[in-house]
């Protein structure tokens, strides 16, 4: 019967190539628009290349508290987890995630966990659905913060930068993303503190329209709820919290020393703010969050670009900013990959199993774990 598995890529065909159309649009898109995702050797002459080593170490500091934080939602499931092992598991989970299209690597991280019988498949799945919920509520919540109280240029530019889209659409999108990420984490919340009446609730509501629909919506709602269960911990939830604030400022941190480093200034020559760095790390971590191409290839410059249009002169964004665009996109990618590589051969991961523990391997585990 083993043979007759069509196995992961020809499972995830339509993804794929749906994914390499998408990444030639975008690559157009930008050319087409005349920003180009890797500048002209010249216009590098303003960076100050030794805050590029500064950054890589800001960036190992945001790699380790993004990774080893897992531990606190895994407190229950799989307390004997070390931090090595995390860091390692994660490292290679985040090269997935960066590689394969359509966010599919989420799906390495509660596996290769799973397959050493640490914890069950549905549990760690659980675990990173809960901390991708508060990450988008914290990133967008500092974004929307950052956008009502950080100066920006006056007058405010119509359109971003390059791109076919106006900056009210972008803000738009930014608070947008404020309000789905407190429904989706308010919906959990009431799953997990309030089961059966947020059930009955779901069922009235929704079963108004589709009776099938709204048993279906409240199943998943139940399940997803699974992944909040660190809140019934303080000590969890605030270790959880606190290694979140740090992966979030190192990151901001590391963005403002590289956006200095590549020389972006204000039009009065002013250097780049720290607040700024936080806009435009909750824009560009805002806009990844749409499904796409390996690498984010154009949909990461695309966020950046929506960030500092708001807040630097129009031609110095087609130049520094490009720059700066590139730089740290070449270096987060580098790295990642480079770190995910070790991680691998390492011999604290393995993928034996990865490809099988996809969607539907995922559904059929939780089922079996969580009961009807």
């Amino acid at each position: 019967m083993a043979d007759q598995d069509p196995g992961f890529f020809r499972k995830h065909a339509g993804r794929f190539i749906g994914s390499a159309v998408l990444t030639v649009c975008v690559i157009w898109g930008l050319r087409h628009s005349g920003l180009e995702l890797v500048p002209a050797w010249s216009q590098f002459a303003h960076v100050r290349w030794w805050t590029l080593g500064v950054y890589v170490v800001l960036w190992a500091a945001v790699t380790w508290f993004r990774a080893v934080r897992w531990r606190f939602l895994l407190r229950k499931v799989a307390p004997d987890v070390t931090k090595t092992r995390l860091l390692a598991i994660s490292c290679v989970g985040f090269a997935a995630i960066l590689i394969l299209p359509f966010r599919l690597g989420e799906f390495v991280r509660p596996g290769m966990l799973h397959e050493k019988g640490k914890v069950s498949f549905t549990a760690a799945t659980g675990s990173i659905i809960g901390e991708r919920v508060v990450d988008l509520l914290y990133l967008s919540t500092v974004l929307a913060v950052a956008l009502l109280v950080v100066p920006t240029i006056q007058p405010m530019p119509e359109h971003v930068v390059g791109l076919p889209v106006t900056v009210a659409q972008v803000r738009g999108y930014a608070f947008f993303m404020v309000a789905g990420a407190a429904g989706v984490f308010t919906i959990m919340a009431a799953y997990f503190f309030a089961r059966d009446f947020a059930k009955r609730a779901t069922l009235a509501i929704v079963g108004l329209v589709s009776r099938p629909l709204a048993e279906k919506l409240a199943d998943q709602a139940d399940r997803l709820a699974h992944g909040l269960d660190f809140l019934r911990d303080g000590r969890a939830a605030a270790g959880f919290m606190f290694e979140t604030t740090m992966y979030w400022v190192i990151n901001a941190a590391s963005m403002w020393v590289l956006a200095w480093g590549a020389g972006l200034v204000h039009a009065d020559g002013s250097a780049p703010t720290f607040g700024e760095a936080f806009a435009l790390m909750g824009m560009l971590g805002v806009t990844i969050l749409i499904p796409g191409p390996p690498g984010m290839l154009g949909i990461f410059q695309a966020g950046l670009f929506c960030g500092m249009t708001m807040y630097y002169p129009a031609d110095l964004v087609k130049d520094r900013g490009a720059v700066y665009a590139c730089l740290l996109f070449l270096i987060q990618v580098i790295w990642t990959v480079g770190a995910g590589a070790i991680a691998f051969f390492s011999g604290h991961t393995t993928l034996k199993s990865i490809a099988a523990e996809d969607e539907s391997e995922a559904l059929s585990v939780a089922r079996r774990d969580l009961g009807p």
